[in-house]
């Protein structure tokens, strides 16, 4: 096995796109900095000759402990420590496909702030890892423990939350919980008023295919129409934390069925996504709040 002086060269050859995938996932340049360290001794006490793609491995470990650090952050309610610096951060990226920069230029420094503040750990991770450093599905959803499909729909759910937030977005959970907990109230009692009330005038209300079949309409807009859609109904749903955003679920004989995701912001639903897949249903992290 290579000693530490001949990893070491090794390692500095993927130290700036080890620090840019982790300061893009944890916002600060000492967070970033601890996590690319812990990635160091990892790759001391392995034998490198063993894998085929040094590179990818640190990658994947990287971005494992900085899932890990975002995970113990939500679980502590934590902000990161010290400031986040956009433009430390994009001075960090390692250089890329031009064409994907220019197509990301727009949006990187809301995404940051999104990713940061507004996504769930995961969600985060499967963004930032696809959409700004081009990482495969399959390599995120080892990541993640999840399917190379269960990556993609949370990438793809963190990309919707990033283009339709405004700069200030709504991330506390027990304000989540206070909206949502309303919407259940004001649905499962028909208090159609109510439910327009909690919804933005623009709102979309989507159904996957399976959803679809169980007789919801797959696309809806408009806080009236969607209002109309719920009034008098969710009378078996119940609050549940859906990747770590609240949502709702129907979860009878507690085996899902149905799941609805919330987007919220400045305390008003901007989105619902019904999931009933049953695959989909099986690679949420649900947790029903009671």
């Amino acid at each position: 096995m290579p000693t530490g002086d001949d990893l070491a060269p090794l390692f500095e050859q993927h130290r700036p796109t080890l620090r840019g995938v982790a300061l893009r996932l944890l916002g600060t340049g000492a967070e970033a900095d601890d996590a690319v360290q812990e990635a160091w001794f990892r790759l001391q006490r392995t034998d490198v000759t063993s894998l085929h793609n040094v590179g990818g491995w640190l990658t994947t470990v990287t971005s494992r402990i900085c899932l890990d650090m975002l995970r113990a952050r939500t679980a502590r309610r934590e902000e990161p420590a010290g400031e986040r610096d956009e433009e430390t951060v994009r001075a960090a990226d390692p250089v890329g496909d031009p064409e994907r920069e220019a197509i990301l230029a727009d949006t990187v420094g809301a995404a940051l702030h999104i990713v940061l503040e507004a996504l769930a750990p995961a969600e985060r991770l499967a963004f930032v890892l696809h959409d700004v450093f081009a990482v495969p599905f399959d390599e995120i959803g080892a990541v993640l423990g999840r399917s190379p499909n269960a990556a993609k729909q949370l990438a793809s759910r963190a990309r919707r939350r990033v283009q339709d937030a405004p700069p200030v977005t709504e991330t506390d959970v027990a304000r989540q919980r206070v909206v949502v907990d309303a919407f259940l109230t004001a649905s499962r009692g028909g208090d159609l008023d109510g439910l327009i009330a909690l919804l933005d005038p623009d709102i979309v209300l989507r159904a996957d295919q399976a959803a679809a079949k169980m007789g919801s309409p797959e696309l809806v807009r408009g806080a009236s129409a969607v209002a109309h859609v719920f009034s008098g109904r969710a009378l078996g749903a119940e609050p549940a934390l859906l990747d770590g955003i609240v949502g709702i679920a129907w979860v009878p004989g507690g085996r899902p069925k149905v799941a609805w995701d919330f987007t919220v912001i400045d305390d008003r639903v901007v989105r619902i996504d019904m999931v009933a897949d049953e695959l989909s249903l099986g690679e949420l992290e649900l947790v029903l709040l009671g």
